[in-house]
């Protein structure tokens, strides 16, 4: 890719509670080494993001029980954005869709509706539907066992139609396993500031609805794999099955792989590291 850099722009899908600011660090680095890069919100992210009512009120009341303004956002609500970001951007001669985490179910679907529009897709330790249509298969899979978090979701998913978690909680045992899932490479301080960003809901749409990719659209798209070394949130074992999975599903174009060190968010951690990564 480095040849065309003045000629490419990335695409910046973002993953579960987070929003297109996440990526500002990288968008930086990518601005040095000469690339353009635009990076989405999805419904409902970022300085759109409805909170329950209580969030920010002494008590937090209905944290646990409060359905989430987010419970009608769909699948294909969120695949139409990055669409409609790629139209934008097709006049550079490379566009490159990069999707973080929970991004990779509405980015796969927008290139699987559009693969004329993406000349590369890449999965930075990402939901790749591949093998198994839905994020949900991938995260209850054995091979997922070691990950941490399970304790950081609050309520009943089904019922407040979201994966709610609580980045402000008060309780230190809290905000320290939500840093060792996600962030564990850094520092607690810095941190603090990480997690005042996120919001508390994720559509409950995106790890649950299907996405059916099909051999002859998404599967001739050129693909890269970004794995995370130490990731806590999605260990390498259900990365490398997610890879593996997809590549025997659909052989004609199979990963590239490139393995990051550290934690699930090398955007906070080594951005510079990230964005070089990808222009190679």
């Amino acid at each position: 890719m480095k040849h065309d850099l003045h000629h490419t722009v990335f695409v910046l899908v973002h993953g579960a509670w987070h929003g297109s600011w996440q990526w500002a660090a990288t968008q930086r680095a990518l601005a040095g080494l000469g690339a353009a890069s635009v990076a989405v919100d999805l419904p409902g992210h970022g300085f759109d993001a409805p909170l329950p009512s209580g969030y920010l009120l002494p008590g937090r009341p209905g944290l646990l029980t409060e359905r989430s303004q987010l419970a009608d956002v769909t699948m294909d609500d969120c695949a139409a954005v990055v669409l409609d970001t790629l139209r934008r951007v097709r006049r550079y001669r490379r566009v490159v869709l990069v999707a973080h985490s929970a991004g990779g179910g509405p980015a796969s679907l927008a290139a699987e509706r559009a693969p004329e529009l993406v000349d590369r897709i890449v999965y930075l330790s990402a939901f790749v539907p591949g093998g198994r249509p839905r994020f949900f298969d991938y995260i209850s899979a054995p091979e997922n066992a070691a990950a941490r978090g399970r304790s950081l979701n609050l309520g009943d998913p089904q019922a407040l139609g979201a994966v709610r978690i609580d980045p402000l909680s008060p309780d230190p045992a809290y905000v320290e396993e939500l840093r060792q899932t996600h962030y564990q490479d850094t520092p607690a301080d810095r941190f603090d500031r990480w997690r005042s960003a996120l919001s508390p809901d994720l559509p409950l749409a995106i790890p649950a609805t299907p996405v059916l990719l099909t051999a002859a659209r998404w599967g001739r798209i050129p693909r890269t794999f970004l794995r995370c070394a130490e990731d806590q949130a999605l260990p390498t074992a259900i990365q490398d099955l997610m890879i593996a999975e997809a590549d025997r599903s659909m052989p004609d174009e199979p990963f590239t792989v490139h393995t990051l060190p550290g934690s699930h968010t090398p955007f906070a951690a080594r951005p510079q590291q990230l964005a070089e990564t990808l222009v190679r």
